[in-house]
């Protein structure tokens, strides 16, 4: 089938119409027309490249009670997102070609954003020897990103090795920054809030000692680091630092650490209970800033899905974790589009362009160029409106944004030409969507 795309605003920019024609972006000019096409009219909507998550949980398989990874990729496209990079701390662990490739398929066959395997870094994240690292590499799946998310790879040697194995294939090791011995108990962030609740603290130091650790291994092997979920002001200066020193690190912050504080956690909602903790309005103040001046690299949800009887429970047996596929963007335009740090351009950047180069797909996050796959978002940063479970596409409902008012709304996701989201609405089945 094929679209004709009216007015809309290409990053935010000028308006122009867009056409697309067998999956890929056909024209892009200004006052276009093409017989016999669907109009889409997108007068006042942002266009967008497809958004790309590096992050996200999609508990498939063995925790389908969570997410499916059906569920987690209408989510996906019910927030603009085209690709996502799926964790892989799932039962069986994503440690094996064949996993992966099982993940691939099960992405493949639900059909609203491509589901991009990311490989365990040691068997069964237990930290001990390094996973099949090379055979997920060259599988169907051609994984290019590893992580024990969840765990850090606490051992220097065993994270050395690691660095120094996906050099081979161009890969990259991505750490989740967290002191095991320095957080055993933690609760929530360290500090006068902490202390007030009567709460065990998390230290910062507990992420930015890790981080610092391994920019020093990845510039000592010459290998890529990606950092997860960064959400400290320390952070930001050892990711600044390294960058000016030249390590080739990358690292990410979640749209919940740009917009959220320790002080919700008054209330003991374990609905902000998350890994790692929300911080000091200083901190979120130092990633944005980050974000801004390019020391971090990319947005990523972190979007992990909970069943109701791990989150409506008392604060310290709540599981950590928030889904947030869904509200990314909205969230984004809260922090920092709003307030003037990012334009739309930057946000294409950081949640579009970058996170594909740092995962290395070549067919995601591509500009809006004819010629280019017809993977886009159109959205509408007009609406604000609070924020429901009726926004909620996946099996779980653990957000923190429930009751609070967001802006904007994604009026339309084209994942390789196809409508997953039409006027604001989800796509029943892409298979009864026409190519």
């Amino acid at each position: 089938m094929t679209y004709l795309i009216r007015g809309a605003r290409l990053n935010g920019a000028d308006a122009a119409d867009l056409i697309v024609d067998g999956g890929v972006i056909a024209e892009v000019g200004t006052g276009l027309s093409r017989a016999g096409a669907t109009v889409v009219d997108a007068d006042g909507l942002v266009a967008l490249p497809g958004l790309v998550d590096l992050h996200t949980h999609l508990r498939e398989p063995g925790y389908e009670a969570s997410e499916t990874i059906l569920t987690g990729s209408r989510a996906a496209a019910a927030g603009g997102f085209t690709t996502v990079f799926a964790m892989p701390n799932t039962s069986p662990v994503a440690d094996t070609a064949g996993v992966v490739e099982q993940e691939l398929a099960l992405g493949e066959a639900a059909g609203y954003a491509h589901v991009q395997p990311i490989g365990a870094v040691t068997v069964g994240q237990k930290g001990e020897r390094l996973a099949e690292l090379g055979a997920m590499a060259s599988s169907r799946a051609r994984v290019r990103v590893f992580s024990d998310d969840g765990f850090c790879v606490f051992d220097p040697l065993i994270m050395r090795r690691a660095l120094e194995y996906v050099k081979a294939f161009d890969g990259v090791v991505a750490q989740h920054a967290q002191d095991p011995r320095l957080t055993e108990g933690a609760q929530m962030n360290e500090g006068t809030v902490s202390a007030e609740l009567g709460l065990a603290g998390w230290p910062a130091v507990a992420e930015e000692a890790i981080i610092a650790r391994d920019v020093l291994l990845a510039e000592h092997v010459g290998s890529r680091l990606h950092v997860c979920h960064l959400s400290t002001a320390g952070s930001v200066d050892i990711i600044r630092w390294a960058k000016k020193r030249g390590v080739n690190v990358t690292a990410e912050v979640t749209p919940h650490h740009l917009l959220l504080t320790e002080e919700l956690v008054r209330g003991y909602d374990p609905r902000f209970k998350v890994n790692p903790p929300l911080r000091r309005d200083e901190d979120v103040q130092a990633v944005r800033e980050g974000l801004a001046d390019g020391t971090i690299d990319i947005v990523a949800t972190d979007h992990a899905p909970h069943p109701d009887e791990s989150k409506s429970c008392e604060w310290q047996a709540a599981a950590n974790g928030m889904v947030g596929l869904e509200s990314a963007l909205r969230v984004v335009q809260q922090a920092v589009v709003d307030t003037g740090l990012l334009d739309w351009n930057d946000v294409a950047r950081v949640m579009s362009a970058a996170p594909a180069r740092i995962g290395r797909l070549e067919r995601a996050g591509t500009p809006l160029v004819a010629g280019a796959p017809a993977s886009l978002t159109l959205y509408d940063p007009r609406p604000g409106r609070t924020f429901t479970t009726a926004d909620l596409r996946g099996r779980s409902v653990n957000s923190p944004y429930l009751g609070r008012e967001l802006p904007g709304e994604v009026r339309w996701t084209f994942f390789d030409g196809r409508p997953t989201v039409s006027d604001g609405v989800l796509a029943a089945s892409m298979t009864e969507v026409p190519a």
